[in-house]
């Protein structure tokens, strides 16, 4: 049994989770092709993270997150399974990347957004929703530069998945800045917790505008009820989508592999080659 660990935590809608665990088990078949012991399904609580005792600790030895079995097992805390040193392969986002995440991790790969309005390749953008008749529904540019009805926007309330999300927040913060604006355009903000909670927050009135990555609007699109009360009245610009990381210490050969593996899954949809 190995003593890795995975997740593909950043889509794993219950909706959806069949088709999360399809596509780890392609990856880990793959994987263990090329001698990679990797573990059979990914981890959704922090009671499946393997305990480490004393905490996680950085390469300099300083603790930068607790151990895992001291967390609430039910509950899955992003952050700590990034950090984990028993990581093998999971998704994470640019936002927490940038934010000092990528001095803990090394990166495998990208992920393919061809399949959504709003992808291209290894790039992704948000889509701006607002209720059904507050503002003209438009679709992605093709030139894959932000579309940002200023006049529209200004003044509205603004809710937010996390305060480190590249695709929820930070996107839309830099595009703003490229326009002469600033999140001061809007008159409030405030932080749902999620894509999906941002969604619902708008269609019930809570807030008027909401910044939503493509691929979680396409799963809004298929199981969110509220999806059906908001448009699209913008995007923000395509930047990276959620990278494929692994643990600080995972050794190059094995990154390598998983490179390869991820290279001869090229055709299949969400999978692409690092770089």
């Amino acid at each position: 049994m190995s003593e890795l660990v995975a997740a593909l935590p950043m889509y794993d809608w219950p909706e959806v989770r069949g088709e999360v665990d399809a596509q780890w088990a392609g990856l880990r078949d793959v994987f263990r092709q090329r001698g990679i012991d990797a573990p059979s399904t990914i981890v959704r609580r922090n009671g499946e993270l393997p305990a480490v005792p004393g905490g996680i600790r950085d390469a300099e030895g300083k603790l930068i997150a607790p151990d895992p079995a001291t967390l609430p097992p039910d509950k899955l805390d992003f952050h700590k399974l990034w950090l984990h040193p028993a990581l093998l392969f999971a998704q994470t986002c640019w936002g927490p990347m940038e934010l000092g995440l990528s001095r803990h991790v090394q990166v495998v790969g990208q992920p393919s957004y061809d399949a959504y309005e709003g992808g291209q390749g290894e790039l992704y953008s948000s889509a701006l929703v607002m209720r059904t008749g507050e503002g003209p529904e438009v679709r992605s540019p093709a030139d894959g530069r932000a579309m940002l009805p200023l006049d529209l926007i200004r003044g509205k309330r603004f809710t937010f998945n996390s305060l480190d999300s590249m695709s929820g927040i930070i996107a839309l913060t830099r595009d703003l800045e490229t326009a002469g604006e600033s999140l001061d355009i809007f008159s409030s903000r405030s932080e749902s917790g999620g894509h999906r909670g941002s969604i619902v927050t708008v269609a019930e009135g809570r807030a008027d505008i909401a910044a939503i990555d493509c691929e979680s609007w396409a799963l809004a699109q298929r199981f969110e009820p509220a999806a059906r009360k908001v448009v699209i009245v913008g995007w923000t610009a395509r930047r990276k989508g959620l990278p494929f990381i692994t643990a600080r210490t995972t050794p190059e050969k094995t990154i390598k592999a998983m490179r390869e593996a991820l290279v001869g899954l090229a055709e299949q949809p969400r999978i692409q080659r690092v770089g």
